[in-house]
């Protein structure tokens, strides 16, 4: 996968291929290894004064990322999702991430790998409630590569880049000798690391929930819900709404 990556932003492009360049190295030698799935972010110059995700002007690769100051773009509901015509497209809002206390770096990091791990928001995986207090009754968690340890960073080439989940976190039970994310803590399948969420799809409430796991990560979800950034959330129940009129 090609990502096409745009930037609208004050930071000068010649930093911003610092940060590509450390994010190409991750898919490659840290992602795909466990994935078999990578992409390469390349940076394409800007047609017009704003982004256009249902007329991506600039895309040359399968899916394109825009990097954007405020929060205050025309359509920009969600951080990955595809448009109408299926093309995977995210925002990388540098405003945004000030507020959430992370480098940009690391929000272009997670929402790339999120971006390769399900280009189009429509996978899920059945797994345990994340609340101790359901008694491990069955939800199905949104496919998100980042998210549960998300408040967790790593180096590469200097540039500070997100920590994800390995493919062992989406299955019950655990591995003898088996890592459920990157950095290998001690982050349990379908768990929450402190300052991560994640979200889920609850058949008993039959409606999309979240789980936060510290007040960090409620400040977080907080931010990004108020910026209009639930996108998964938003795609889940547009999707229920088309099922319901089968």
């Amino acid at each position: 996968m090609i990502i096409s990556l745009v930037n609208f932003t004050k930071i000068r492009d010649e930093e911003i291929q610092r940060v590509a360049r450390a994010i190409n190295r991750q898919a490659e030698e840290d992602f795909e290894p466990y994935w078999s799935m990578g992409a390469r972010l390349r940076l394409e110059g800007e047609v017009g004064r704003k982004p256009r995700p249902q007329r991506p002007a600039e895309l040359r690769g399968d899916a394109i990322l825009y990097l954007w100051d405020e929060v205050n773009v025309d359509d920009a509901l969600g951080y990955h999702d595809a448009t109408s015509r299926g093309i995977p497209y995210g925002f990388v809002f540098t405003e945004l991430s000030k507020k959430l206390g992370e480098a940009w770096s690391v929000t272009l990091s997670h929402e790339a790998l999120e971006l390769i791990g399900d280009a189009n928001a429509n996978v899920l995986a059945a797994g345990p409630h994340p609340d101790p207090k359901q008694k491990g009754r069955t939800v199905f968690h949104w496919y998100e590569m980042c998210d549960a340890v998300q408040n967790e960073t790593y180096e590469i080439d200097g540039i500070a880049v997100s920590n994800f989940v390995l493919p062992l976190y989406f299955t019950e039970g655990e591995q003898i000798g088996g890592r459920n994310d990157f950095l290998g803590s001690r982050l349990r399948s379908f768990g929450v690391n402190p300052g991560g969420y994640v979200g889920f799809f609850d058949p008993k409430k039959n409606d999309m929930d979240t789980w936060e796991a510290d007040e960090r990560a409620r400040r977080r979800m907080k931010l990004k819900s108020s910026a209009g950034l639930a996108r998964r959330s938003m795609r889940y129940r547009a999707i229920e709404a088309s099922l319901a009129l089968r």
